[in-house]
């Protein structure tokens, strides 16, 4: 009996390897019968992160569309099936509710600083900082890059920007902070603040 169900399971590992492998060659029809086959766990692995069933259908699109974007990184010599697909719904729910951190310290000290019209600018070597700030950003992948030159220099909300790359709003928020948060992290590295100051 314990070796039918080895098997049993054994074939339904391999079933849906076999559906990753043609969904990463674009079968829209894999895709379909994954979806169908995992859908019940992926919603339970979803709703064990986030309770609030009214996001967890986002929560699933998301998931799946990275399913379908990166499965032909799968592979079945590291994880199971399940195992893949289910590491990727925990994560995509982790950032759904993950809370948006906005710091308000600028804005509650912004009314006690002076206006500087009229003075001399600060000593930071602006001229210094622009070439290694554009470096920095220079090396970004192309997609990042265009999603900050959007979002900073042309303004474009970020529901634009989730219909513009078909992604939903939160994977936009994560995708803003975690290319702002490399850009700073590099810039830190790059050169440190007391070498972009004017003696």
């Amino acid at each position: 009996m314990e070796t039918a169900r080895t098997c049993s399971a054994a074939t339904g590992r391999n079933h849906l390897s076999g559906l990753i492998r043609r969904v990463a060659s674009g079968d829209d029809r894999a895709f379909s019968e994954l979806h169908a086959l995992t859908i019940r766990k992926m919603r339970k692995t979803a709703l064990s992160v986030n309770s609030a069933s009214a996001d967890i259908e986002d929560v699933l699109q998301d998931a799946y569309l990275k399913i379908w974007r990166h499965a032909s990184r799968f592979d079945p010599e590291r994880a199971s099936p399940i195992s893949w697909m289910t590491t990727i719904v925990r994560n995509t729910a982790i950032d759904a509710v993950r809370p948006v951190r906005i710091s308000t310290t600028d804005l509650e000290h912004a009314a006690s600083i002076a206006d500087t019209a009229g003075q001399a600018d600060d000593d930071f070597d602006y001229g210094r900082a622009g070439p290694i700030a554009a470096e920095i950003i220079g090396r970004l992948p192309d997609d990042r890059r265009t999603l900050l030159s959007l979002a900073y220099l042309e303004g474009e909300s970020r529901l634009a920007l989730a219909e513009r790359f078909d992604v939903p709003v939160s994977t936009i928020k994560t995708w803003l902070r975690r290319t702002l948060e490399s850009v700073r992290t590099d810039c830190l590295l790059a050169q440190p603040r007391e070498a972009l100051v004017t003696a």
